[in-house]
């Protein structure tokens, strides 16, 4: 029997204006240390050093996340539509709020760093011997299990994975309007209201009302938008690329035996890649930050000058390139290497669609496709109908950047073999 709180627990948010608890389990889960830990780690990563705005937290999108939720399924509920399984309200919405729990400090960069998986870790929390999993047993023995199932999309009600993750799930509904409010933009103000009324449970899916094809086409469209103007934003790409070099080095001193001034556990464990679940959870991004401002003063200069540019923003300089085969990378690396610098940190070649992230593509697989039901309950594939989605599907853009620390090129340009120094000259 579902059971409700005596009194309805609210959230003043800037993007949903209020956010709805009503069932104890989600609020038991939000006063969890793991959840609360959420507060400590930025949404967009290093997007803050790019975006001054962007300080909001995995723990306010993961509240958006399932407010979104909780608004789709009162509508499926109010409207009594039979396709949708009543008794998985419960486990949705707690999917729903747990979806991010596992994100480590500055999320994508150091999952890339670490050859980490957030939804790995995540699964891990919720089943593990943690606060989340205690209270999920006490609602169910076999709850945690089937939350985690959720999560790694292979729960046995694919119209609940449906709502926290697809083409048009709740999570990305959630960061296009959170991080276009965060970021000052534009792009990402999505028909929201528009898009849920016309949501509908069908045959074991979510699918949209083919009225509602307009609105979901400003949403992928947004959603190319933001791609392309925020999270592959060249300058976050700088930030992200400082970081990762910080892991690489900090890793390499530790397997060198390097004696830091400055370690504090669970640094160790994350660089020796023997992390528990007790010790992934104190990681956040106050501990990172305050081992990068101590780093400075380390003896190793390559590890003190990438955590100086990191603290103190001083990132890399980019340069588009067209098009830069593996010859010519070698060929820069190698003049790098002549000229006295060390290419391993001093030089990156990055191409966007490497991002973590994904734009739009129409797959083979269902799940990966966002399909309308028209009048006669015939269901078609959106880039079959929307010209405009057709234009964007698939779409490879974008160039090469070349980033390199401008004051210690700028002291070498002149010994760059010819060829070369148009690339550094500005």
């Amino acid at each position: 029997m579902e059971q409700r709180l005596t009194e309805e627990k609210v959230f003043k948010d800037p993007v949903h204006n209020y956010i709805h608890v009503q069932d104890p389990i989600i609020w038991q889960l939000i006063n969890t240390p793991e959840f609360q830990r959420l507060r400590r780690i930025r949404q967009l990563g290093t997007s803050f050093l790019t975006f001054h705005g962007a300080e909001h937290s995995r723990f306010s999108h993961s509240l958006g996340v399932y407010e979104i939720t909780r608004k789709i399924i009162s509508q499926f509920e109010r409207s009594h539509y039979s396709d949708w399984p009543k008794e998985e309200k419960t486990v949705a919405l707690c999917a729903a709020l747990l979806h991010d729990l596992g994100h480590g400090p500055f999320s994508h960069s150091i999952e890339e760093a670490f050859n980490m998986n957030h939804e790995d870790w995540t699964c891990r929390i919720i089943t593990g011997d943690t606060e989340v999993g205690a209270i999920l047993r006490r609602y169910a023995p076999d709850f945690p299990e089937k939350v985690a199932s959720v999560i790694q999309k292979t729960y046995e009600q694919p119209i609940v994975v449906n709502l926290v993750t697809s083409p048009l799930d709740a999570d990305r509904m959630d960061y296009l309007l959170r991080d276009a409010y965060f970021t000052g933009v534009n792009y990402g103000t999505i028909d929201l209201d528009r898009i849920l009324r016309m949501l509908r449970p069908y045959h074991g899916r979510i699918v949209v009302k083919e009225s509602g094809m307009h609105a979901v086409e400003d949403y992928l469209m947004s959603r190319y938008q933001m791609y392309w103007q925020i999270y592959f934003h060249p300058v976050t790409r700088s930030s992200e690329i400082i970081l990762r070099q910080i892991f690489k080095r900090a890793k390499s001193l530790i397997q060198q035996g390097f004696q830091f001034r400055f370690m504090i556990d669970p640094l160790p464990q994350l660089f020796n890649g023997d992390l528990s679940v007790e010790e992934y959870l104190q990681l956040d991004e106050a501990l990172i930050q305050t081992a990068f401002m101590q780093w400075r003063k380390e003896d190793d200069t390559v590890l003190s000058e990438l955590c100086e540019r990191f603290i103190d923003r001083k990132l890399y300089k980019y340069v588009e390139i067209e098009q830069i085969d593996v010859n010519m990378i070698e060929e820069i690396r190698e003049a790098f290497t002549v000229a006295g610098l060390n290419p391993e940190y001093d030089l990156e070649i990055d191409f966007p669609t490497d991002n973590p992230y994904d734009v739009f593509r129409p797959d083979e697989s269902t799940d990966k496709q966002i399909l309308l039901l028209d009048r006669q309950d015939k269901l078609h594939e959106l880039s079959e109908v929307s010209d405009i989605v057709r234009s964007i599907s698939g779409l490879h853009r974008g160039k090469h950047h070349l980033y390199y620390p401008q004051n210690k090129v700028d002291a070498i340009v002149h010994e760059l073999p010819s060829h070369i120094r148009p690339y550094f000259s500005h």
